[in-house]
């Protein structure tokens, strides 16, 4: 029944609270536990398969078991109604903020997190860099970086192409360097 599907997918989004992995018992509960659409087992088995698709979890098992319930219909009806809690609240608390956003007190707030984030993301900058540096060496890792700069800031290349450029050279890297060194040594 679709109203059983609605329930239980609205009670997962309402109560799941820090993304989709925090979600899975709460979907868990209400696909074996509650409704026994299905067993412990065969959960783990859809788990593991969403586990390994690209996009976010708690949708792609909410399609799933909308989809074994009702069919197609059911997967829309599904993942509707477990983002339904999510995109309401996002709505009303962004309507909340755009009221208050002159407020003394909203701008005050919103100026206190600025340089926290600010932080986290340097640190984490600092951390990719870190690691950067040991897999590439530093010479590598520096020229890397300045080559980064140039395509981001000289020629305006769009980020993604640019984190595709550098995935793509990353995957072949220590390939090179391999290949590299033993020319090295062949050459001595």
């Amino acid at each position: 029944m679709y109203k059983d599907l609605i329930l239980g997918m609205l009670r997962a989004g309402i109560f799941g609270f820090g993304g989709g992995p925090s979600v899975i018992p709460l979907i868990r509960h209400e696909a074996v536990t509650k409704y026994k659409w299905m067993d412990n087992e065969e959960f783990g088995d859809v788990l593991a398969i969403a586990n390994t698709l690209p996009g976010p979890i708690a949708t792609k098992i909410a399609a799933y078991l909308g989809y074994r319930q009702k069919g197609t219909v059911g997967a829309i009806v599904g993942v509707l109604a477990h983002i339904l809690p999510t995109c309401l609240a996002m709505v009303f608390l962004f309507s909340f903020i755009s009221i208050l956003s002159h407020s003394p007190i909203i701008t005050s707030m919103i100026s206190a997190v600025v340089p926290v984030i600010a932080v986290m993301l340097g640190l984490m900058a600092y951390e990719f860099g870190e690691k950067a540096m040991k897999g590439l060496g530093i010479y590598v890792g520096i020229g890397l970086t300045i080559v980064c700069l140039i395509l981001l800031q000289t020629f305006s290349i769009h980020p993604g192409i640019v984190v595709l450029v550098f995935l793509t050279y990353g995957a072949f890297h220590f390939k090179l360097k391999e290949k590299f060194i033993h020319k090295k040594e062949r050459g001595q």
